[in-house]
């Protein structure tokens, strides 16, 4: 039995290992390099495996986390364009979750199993193109040689391991690790199978190829612009290379994006609507009967290519044909979509229930579009418009027209090529305005587009993402710069030097990137032009693909995750670059590569010390925890306005996954814009009832009343009873009626004054009022909306405040633009992070409505959770500080009137208790923290409140003074310490500190000649 354990053991990959590079064994044959390969591929992928896990986030982390595993763990329908297949795996992935509070770990840990198979395939990469550099075809390894290789593999992809992008995209529930997944397995599809062409069935690897794309686009689009790459494997090995041989190999890896980008994806399906609409509204013909007649011609279509190839021996056909059928089979996760919308369920977007909504699902319609090669500048005006596709919705017995889509018609000098300065929107503007000299009532030449192009676009949101994570990063703040060298810097504010996402790499992971760039060029200049195009098309590519705007709400580096994958790929040849320089000090091969290999692992060691404290996400839960406060802070019943992503995706999340407050119906603002979210709204959803609207789905349909100018009528110049407004909205009333165009119609507003009245007695009877606002009760509310026009959400919001006649509390969460508030916000009654609607009017002009004391003590001191923001360890990025600066603001200004109420001891608690839970340790002074000093001398802690008002002034000033040298691109930092500033400025004067104030106020004048200047 032990005889028979040793020659086990004799036998293992791990024994050949040690016998190989102990000298013991020189020869390697194909079998124990197969075997070693795997060894350590998999060893590489336990390590990126354990890091992944032990940083996972454990709860859903904001902007689309939330929503993508809601919509995993119930298979519901997420926003355009959607991610079946990512969908379905997430689905089994939340199967093992033991009770619905594990159900966020397990889809994370998708992302991170993803990532790291993302991993084992780079490093089975970089090994098959280390082994072409170093051993011809069919020669023999020597053990010098395979440890080179083995050492090239595990650095290149450990230090993707530890690359930024890569490493947040692992740990929390989205599609890009999946997508970065598909982008590694394909390109080693495809080394995989030009190492096998000639023998028999080598065309199954494209089969299999093919296969990964279309389910690839069930995650995401971006393994698409990895085909040019695949494209010149095949080429270069199949065919002898030429300049005009790359060009059509070139031009049919382009034709082959856009056949799947344009003429699969959208395409298909599209032809599939047009039959849709002759066979039902032409023929008379039943629904789905075109769908069919389509699909039934396609598949023959498909059955005959196939017959025809086999029968006359066309190989390339077939193989062709045979890919389409399997990029189709992969796609098919599609199906998922119209199948799951047809149930109803409570996340629908789009409604994509049949195959005219699911086309535009997939054209991602709502979005609009970008100019890309051609097209008008920011200031074009147009000067016609004409009409596009026809627009159709589902009725009982047919498809009914709902009018077509408008394009602009602009004149020619206009347009420009590249036109990188489109966006008209004047935040836009003025953002241009920072990186080109643009001139108003001029044009933007062709240079200041290119202009822009380079600095911005590619520079500043391609290149500079690039260097985080090859380089290194200055800290979390939008828009940080690269980190080149060193971390210290005396001239940087805590809030920057402390960052635990200032990074540095001291250049090692670009250097030995670079030198494996070099090596491979020098060596293998074909496969290097194979890298490159994968580096190229995804990220360059993408870049100007996507023809960013000036603008973003957060940094989107994960985009170019493919592009980072790349370049890992040289960082691994590297290390065969640094034998070879090593070669003439270090003859011994085996010693050499050792050598070579340890001094190449210090890239990914140095990318893991300094990452793994802003990558450790293994104790953040306030994005979950944020949604239950805001959630809590609505009475029972209530319907919840929300702004955006971050503020609804973990709702969603913690309504539909863990069951919490279902009773509350949130809606998105911009959502409501739309027919089919105004339908979902008057439909139950959980404990919660449908809407009560007075208006029906006709007045809300896709182009009727999309938009209500303001059109001044004199006869209601005083004010309008908004019943009876909505009464004539839904007359479609012709005194409401203007023309708009040629035979078009548009309803108005004839007065931006509203009034409602009050039922009193039932308002007292509700008990949502306090007791000490009771008397203050109107009989009749009135407001005056400031907007030139209603928007479609706001003609619902108006709807749902006439027809609820306060049965149902309607919240607006505070973080909400205020335009958003409709005139209201004199009416608001705060009672945590939620603004109540209540015929009660607010006495102070500055501040929005009053303070329920008592809901919203019961509420902030007893029911909130801040798990963990008190902890010093755990990073937090801005995201995460944004929502602690809006919990602060309301710790003060329930301290405030608590203090306005006489009760200084509660106020107390309550100062107390946010500094408690947001120490300045690990949660900076921020915006709304200045507001606290004089409450804090209220109170009785004066000593405090001098301390905290020092603290802040040398932050500010020191930031300022930082951010001033960083130029223009910080402004909104600028902005925000301008303001606390002056907010100092009045603290001190409350504190008694004149002399101080005048200081500061020295201070701030000589930052605002600054700014002006």
């Amino acid at each position: 039995m032990a005889g028979f354990l040793i020659i086990k053991f004799l036998n293992s990959p791990a024994a050949k290992l040690y016998l190989l590079f102990s000298g013991l064994n020189q020869t390697i044959t194909m079998r124990d390099y197969k075997k070693i390969n795997n060894l350590v591929g998999w060893v590489v992928f336990f390590i990126a495996t354990t890091v992944y896990v032990l940083t996972l986030e454990p709860t859903a982390s904001f902007w689309d986390a939330g929503e993508f595993i809601a919509s995993s763990y119930k298979l519901l329908v997420p926003h355009p364009p959607g991610a079946p297949f990512y969908l379905l795996v997430g689905r089994i992935f939340s199967m093992f979750a033991a009770d619905p509070t594990q159900v966020a770990w397990w889809v994370n840990l998708l992302s991170a199993l993803c990532s790291s198979f993302t991993v084992l395939f780079l490093f089975w990469t970089i090994t098959i193109l280390a082994r072409k550099l170093l051993v011809q075809e069919g020669a023999e390894l020597t053990p010098g040689n395979l440890l080179l290789i083995m050492g090239s593999g595990v650095v290149g992809a450990l230090a993707y391991t530890f690359s930024d992008s890569a490493w947040f995209s692992a740990v929390e529930a989205e599609v890009y690790a999946m997508s970065s997944f598909f982008t590694a397995i394909v390109f080693w599809a495809m080394l995989r199978w030009e190492a096998k062409v000639g023998e028999a069935h080598s065309d199954k690897w494209l089969i299999l190829i093919a296969y990964l794309v279309g389910l690839s686009i069930g995650a995401h689009l971006l393994n698409l612009v990895t085909i040019p790459a695949l494209a010149f494997v095949y080429y270069f090995r199949l065919y002898k290379p030429s300049f005009w041989g790359g060009l059509a190999a070139f031009l049919v890896s382009a034709l082959i994006v856009v056949a799947i980008l344009w003429g699969i994806i959208p395409g298909l399906p599209s032809v599939a609507g047009s039959f849709e609409v002759f066979f039902v509204n032409s023929l008379g013909l039943p629904f789905s009967s075109g769908l069919i007649f389509f699909l039934v011609l396609l598949v023959a279509a498909i059955v005959w290519g196939l017959r025809y190839s086999v029968k006359h021996q066309k190989r390339v056909l077939n193989t062709l044909v045979l890919s389409f059928v399997f990029v189709l089979i992969g796609y098919s996760s599609y199906m998922i979509i119209p199948i799951r919308s047809s149930y109803n369920p409570t996340i629908d977007e789009n409604d994509p229930d049949d195959i005219l909504s699911f086309v535009a699902y997939l054209k991602r319609e709502q979005y609009g579009d970008r100019p890309l090669l051609y097209g008008p500048q920011y200031n074009a005006q147009p000067v016609d418009q004409e009409e596009g596709a026809a627009r159709y919705v589902k009725g009982e017995n047919n498809y009914i027209k709902t009018g077509n889509k408008i394009e602009p018609v602009y004149e020619s000098k206009d347009k420009t090529l590249l036109p990188r300065i489109y966006s008209d929107m004047p935040q836009h503007i003025q953002e241009y305005k920072k990186w080109v000299d643009l001139r108003d009532g001029q044009a933007p030449t062709f240079g200041q587009n290119l202009s822009f192009l380079l600095r911005y676009q590619l520079g500043h949101m391609y290149w500079r993402y690039f260097l985080w994570n090859f380089v290194g990063r200055e800290s979390d703040v939008q828009n940080a710069g690269v980190l080149w060298f060193g971390k210290d810097d005396p001239n940087a504010p805590a809030r920057v030097l402390e960052s635990e996402a200032r990074n540095s790499f001291y250049l090692l992971p670009l250097l030995v990137g670079i030198l494996g760039l070099i090596y491979q060029l020098r060596k293998k200049e074909r496969d290097a032009f194979v890298v490159g195009l994968l580096f190229f098309f995804t990220g360059i590519a993408i870049a100007l693909y996507l023809n960013q705007p000036p603008v973003e709400p957060r940094e989107r580096d994960y985009t170019f995750a493919g592009s980072f994958y790349a370049f890992s790929i040289w960082i691994g040849l590297g290390v065969m670059g640094l034998a070879d320089l090593l070669r003439r000090v270090i003859k011994p091969e085996a010693s050499r590569a050792a050598l070579a290999t340890l001094i190449g692992l210090a890239v990914p060691g140095i990318m893991a010390a300094e990452g793994w404290d802003d990558h450790d996400r293994s104790d953040r839960y306030h994005s979950v925890d944020s949604a239950k406060n805001l959630l809590d802070s609505v009475a029972p019943n209530g319907i919840l306005f929300t702004n955006g992503d971050n503020d609804t995706f973990p709702l969603w999340y913690a309504q539909e996954v863990e069951g919490y407050r279902t009773d509350v119906r949130v809606a998105v603002l911009s959502y409501l814009n739309t027919d089919w979210y105004i339908e979902q709204m008057k439909r139950r959803s959980y404990a919660s009832a449908p809407w009560p609207l007075t208006l029906g789905n006709e007045h809300y349909r896709q182009g009727t009343n999309d938009y209500l100018p303001y059109v001044e009528r004199p006869q209601v110049a005083a004010g309008i009873d908004l019943k009876q407004f909505v009464e004539l909205v839904k007359q479609n009333h012709p005194a409401l009626q203007v023309q708009y165009g040629a035979g078009t119609t548009l309803l108005t507003f004839p007065t931006k004054k509203f009034s409602l009245n009050v039922d009193k007695d039932k308002v007292q009877q509700l008990g949502f009022v306090p007791a000490a606002k009771q008397a203050e009760i109107v009989d009749r509310m009135q407001w005056s909306i400031n907007n030139s026009l209603l928007e479609k959400k706001h003609l619902v919001m108006l709807d749902l405040l006439a027809t609820n006649d306060w049965e149902r509390p309607i919240y607006f969460s505070t973080t909400v633009n205020s335009a958003d508030f409709i005139g209201l916000s004199d009416y608001f009654q705060l009672e945590g992070l939620a603004y109540r609607v209540v015929p009660v009017k607010g006495t102070d002009p500055e501040e929005q409505g009053y303070v329920n004391t008592e809901v919203m003590y019961d509420n902030l001191m007893n029911k909130f959770s801040f798990r963990n923001f008190d902890n010093p360890d755990v990073f937090y990025d801005d995201n995460y500080y944004r929502f602690s600066a809006n919990a602060r603001d309301k710790f003060a200004r329930l301290a405030k009137a608590l203090i306005e109420q006489g009760d200084v001891a509660r106020a107390k608690e309550v100062i107390n208790r946010s500094f408690e839970v947001f120490p300045e340790a690990s949660v900076p002074y921020d915006y709304y923290t200045p507001q606290f000093i004089p409450l804090l001398k209220q109170v009785g802690q004066e000593q405090k409140a001098k301390a905290v008002l020092e603290a802040m002034a040398e932050s500010s000033v020191k930031s300022l003074d930082y951010y001033f040298a960083k130029g223009a691109l910080f402004d909104m930092e600028i902005q925000t310490n301008m303001v606390m500033l002056q907010q100092l400025i009045g603290a001190a004067e409350e504190l008694g500190m004149q002399q101080r104030a005048q200081q500061l106020q020295q201070q701030f004048m000589q930052y605002l000649q600054r700014m002006q200047r």
